[in-house]
C-alpha cells in the first residue's frame, strides 16, 4: 500500500487543481497553491521523515510513526512557501522583462512595422505567408491575444481590398501566433516548461524554433483547405471606427524593431552553442574563457533586461514619452506578467510537491525504464495530459504549467528518454494547443475580433488548433529519433 501512496497523491493533486479550476472557478494560482498544500501534507518520504527523526534524536527522543507523519504534515505550508520563492526566483525576472518588452514593441509601432515590412516583401499574393510570419515573429515576445489584436485590421483591410480569402488570413494570423505561443522562450509558457524540466533556455529556444518553423511550413497549406471548406465573407463590426494608423514616417525602422526580439535570441544562442562546442572539444583554457563570457552574456535574467532596455528606449524616442508616461506604460505591463509569474511559482511548487512525495519512484516502479519505449511513453504522457488540461480549464499557459510540473516530478531524464528533454517540453507545448474551446479566452478572442459566430469559431479555429498541435507533435517525435542530441 506504501508503494501506491506518492501515486494516490498524484492523482489527489491533478484531481484538485482540475476540480478547483473548473467546478469551483477558482483562480489557477489558488487552485495551484491549495494542490500544493494537499499533496504536501500527503507526503510521507523517507527523505521528509529524517529532519524530525533527527530533530528527536537531538532532544534524546524517539517519535512514533504517527508523530513523525504529523510533524511532516505541520511543516507543509513553510515547504510550498519555500518551494514557490524557488519556482519565482528562477523565472520572475524573465517573464517581468518579456511583459515590458512585448508592450513596448506594441506602443512604439515597432511591431507595426515588422508586420508591414513582411506584407511589403512578400506583395498581396504572399499575404497570407506575411500575417503567418508575423504572428511567428510577434508571438515570441508578445502575448497571442496582443498579438492577434495587431494583424486582424490588416485581415479586415486585406478582404476589402480582395473580396476572398478572409479565413485564411485570420487562420494564418491564429496559427502563426499560436506555434511560437507554446514552443518558443521568452513567451511565458515555453519559458516555464524548459525551467520545471530543466532545459537549457537557448536549446529551448533552438529546438522550439525548428520544431516552429517545420509546423509553421506545413500549416499553411492546410489553412488554404480549411479557407476553401470554410470561405465566407468579412462581417462588419457593430458600430465600428476606423482606427487611423500611424504612417510609416512615424514607426521605427525594421532593424530597430527587431532587436528587442533578436537579441536575447542570439545572447542565450549563443552560449548554447559555444557550450556545446566547448564540451565537444574539451575544456581548454580559451574555450573556457568564451564559454564563460557567453555565459554572461547568455545569461536569461540579462539577456532579457537589455532587450526589455532596448525596447524602451524605442517606445521613448519613437512616441516621445517622458519618463513618468514610461513608468505607467510599464507598470501597465508588469500587472499583466505578474499574474503569469504567480501562476507559473504556484505550478513550481505544486510539482516539487510532487517530488518530495514521490512521485518519481512510484512511476518507475509502475511502468520500468527502458530506453527509447520508455521515452516514447513520456512523450505522448507529455501531450496527452496537456491536451486534457487545455481541454479541461481553457488557458494553453496553464497547461503547460501543470503538465511540466507533473512531469518533472517523475525525474525524467536523457537515459529514460532516449533523447534530449527538449523534446519532451515540444510535445507538453504542442499538446497545450489541442482543444481550444468556449473556457479558453483565446477562443472568444479570435470569435469576435473576426466577426464569427460560435459555430464558426469551433469549426475553423478549434480544428486548425487540434491540427496544428497534431502537427507540432509529429515533428517533436520525427527529430527526437532523427535529432536526438543524446
Amino acid at each position: 500500500m506504501d508503494s501506491l501512496l506518492p501515486l494516490i497523491a498524484l492523482l489527489v493533486g491533478i484531481v484538485t487543481v482540475i476540480g478547483l479550476i473548473i467546478a469551483v472557478r477558482l483562480n489557477a494560482f489558488v487552485a495551484l497553491t491549495i494542490a500544493a498544500l494537499v499533496v504536501a501534507m500527503m507526503a510521507t518520504t523517507e527523505s521528509l521523515r529524517q529532519y524530525p527523526q533527527d530533530l528527536a534524536a537531538m532532544k534524546g527522543e524517539v517519535w512514533s510513526d504517527s508523530q513523525v507523519e504529523k510533524f511532516v504534515a505541520s511543516n507543509a505550508p513553510t515547504r510550498v512557501a519555500s518551494a514557490f520563492g524557488t519556482s519565482a526566483g528562477n523565472i520572475a525576472i524573465v517573464i517581468a522583462m518579456a511583459a515590458i518588452i512585448g508592450k513596448c514593441l506594441m506602443d512604439s509601432g515597432a511591431a507595426d512595422r515588422i508586420v508591414r515590412s513582411f506584407l511589403k516583401l512578400l506583395g498581396q499574393k504572399g499575404a497570407p505567408v506575411a500575417l503567418l510570419s508575423s504572428g511567428f515573429v510577434l508571438s515570441i515576445p508578445v502575448f497571442f491575444d496582443t498579438v492577434f489584436y495587431l494583424l486582424v485590421p490588416l485581415a479586415r483591410s486585406l478582404w476589402k481590398s480582395t473580396r476572398k480569402n478572409y479565413m485564411l488570413y485570420i487562420l494564418a494570423i491564429g496559427a502563426g501566433a499560436a506555434i511560437t505561443h507554446t514552443l518558443v522562450p521568452p513567451t511565458p509558457g515555453p519559458l516555464i516548461i524548459a525551467e520545471n524540466l530543466g532545459v537549457d533556455l537557448g536549446m529551448m529556444i533552438l529546438i522550439g524554433s525548428l520544431v516552429g518553423l517545420a509546423t509553421a511550413a506545413v500549416t499553411l497549406p492546410v489553412c488554404l483547405v480549411m479557407n476553401r471548406w470554410l470561405d465566407m465573407p468579412m462581417r462588419p463590426y457593430a458600430g465600428e471606427e476606423e482606427i487611423s494608423p500611424l504612417s510609416d514616417e512615424e514607426l521605427p525602422p525594421l532593424w530597430l524593431s527587431l532587436a528587442p526580439i533578436v537579441l536575447p535570441v542570439l545572447m542565450i544562442s549563443t552560449h548554447t552553442i559555444t557550450s556545446q562546442v566547448a564540451k565537444g572539444l574539451g575544456g581548454s583554457e580559451t574555450l573556457t574563457r568564451v564559454t564563460g563570457i557567453t555565459g554572461l552574456l547568455g545569461n536569461p535574467n540579462l539577456a532579457l533586461l537589455l532587450s526589455a532596455a532596448v525596447a524602451m528606449w524605442i517606445l521613448v524616442a519613437y512616441r516621445k514619452l517622458t519618463l513618468t508616461e514610461l513608468g505607467k506604460r510599464t507598470e501597465t505591463a508588469l500587472m499583466s506578467g505578474g499574474v503569469i509569474i504567480l501562476i507559473t511559482a504556484a505550478g513550481g511548487a505544486f510539482g516539487i510537491a510532487l517530488q518530495q512525495a514521490g512521485v518519481k519512484q512510484a512511476i518507475l516502479d509502475f511502468v520500468g525504464s527502458n530506453g527509447q519505449d520508455m521515452g516514447l511513453m513520456m512523450l505522448v504522457l507529455g501531450f496527452g495530459v496537456a491536451s486534457i488540461m487545455k481541454i479541461a480549464q481553457g488557458s494553453s499557459t496553464v497547461a503547460m504549467i501543470v503538465t511540466s510540473s507533473m512531469i518533472a516530478a517523475m525525474g525524467v531524464t536523457r537515459e529514460m528518454l532516449g533523447c534530449h528533454p527538449v523534446y519532451l517540453c515540444t510535445a507538453i507545448g504542442a499538446g497545450s494547443l489541442v482543444g481550444s474551446w468556449m473556457n479558453d479566452s483565446g477562443f472568444w478572442i479570435v470569435s469576435r475580433m473576426s466577426g464569427l459566430t460560435e459555430v464558426e469559431t469551433l469549426k475553423a479555429w478549434t480544428v486548425i488548433l487540434v491540427i496544428v498541435g497534431s502537427i507540432a507533435f509529429g515533428f517533436s517525435l520525427l527529430f527526437a529519433k532523427l535529432l536526438p542530441l543524446v
